[in-house]
């Protein structure tokens, strides 16, 4: 099982760490600050960097085929000749990617808070992220916008706390998602992670988030789809790249 330092701390942007396995899939460490694909965000990319000096791009990373494991997606044609287990090197996360996702990932979350709706979709990558809502009443663009840019200018701290799966079992109502099951602890203590952003939101999440909403900066609704009669999908982006698409 891979440790997974993201978990208690989204603001590593580097990590020690060994090689336990490699194969055609990728490379697996002990321990890592490279966040896999999961909960509808994005996998991490960065780089390898080994002890002589070489760096090895990484362009993704996804969760192993057994329990706990994280596996760093390789670019095509990498060489990774002379990569053994056991040996050294620095993972390295490609970290303006990373905050656009933590930034991205904390707004779905205020975003929640002001549509009261189930979650049946999410999206979560650099440039955008979506959350499709099982409604069938209308959303205005504007609106939920102006309510993003108010959690912000809040100023809210951002959470995270571990409960028991009982616990969540005798609270469902913590659960948005209809498609994605809260994430269980890999180390089988049978616990569930809880985000809070203080007086906002609160529900189960594995994902990487920042520490207070006023870190979100300018991030606004960009589209409102009505995907069905049951499903509307709202987009979001960072309002300095909307300006910038005139």
């Amino acid at each position: 099982m891979t440790e997974a330092l993201f978990t208690a701390d989204a603001t590593l942007r580097e990590c020690s760490a060994r090689i336990v396995a490699i194969d055609e899939a990728g490379v697996c460490l002990d321990r890592t600050v490279f966040y896999p694909q999961g909960g509808g965000q994005a996998g991490d990319a960065g780089t390898l960097v080994l002890a002589d000096g070489r760096t090895l791009p990484v362009v993704d990373t996804r969760k192993g085929a057994r329990p706990g494991e994280i596996v760093h997606v390789l670019a095509p044609g990498c060489e990774a000749d002379g990569l053994t287990t056991g040996m050294a090197l620095v993972a390295r996360i490609d970290w303006e990617r990373r905050h656009a996702h933590m930034r991205f990932h904390t707004t779905t979350h205020l975003l929640c808070a002001l549509v009261p709706h189930p979650v049946d979709g999410c999206s979560i990558t650099a440039r955008y992220a979506r959350l499709d809502f099982h409604m069938n009443e209308p959303l205005d663009k504007q609106a939920l916008s102006d309510g993003i840019a108010k959690f912000v200018a809040g100023a809210h701290e951002v959470r995270q706390r571990w409960i028991d799966e009982a616990e969540l079992d005798a609270n469902p109502a913590l659960v948005r998602s209809m498609s994605v099951q809260p994430p269980r602890s890999a180390d089988g203590r049978g616990r569930v992670r809880l985000l809070d952003i203080v007086g906002v939101d609160l529900q189960p999440c594995g994902g990487t988030h920042v520490a207070n909403t006023a870190e979100i900066g300018a991030v606004i609704v960009t589209k409102v789809e009505k995907k069905s009669a049951m499903t509307r999908r709202v987009i979001l982006g960072f309002a300095e790249a909307a300006a910038g698409r005139g």
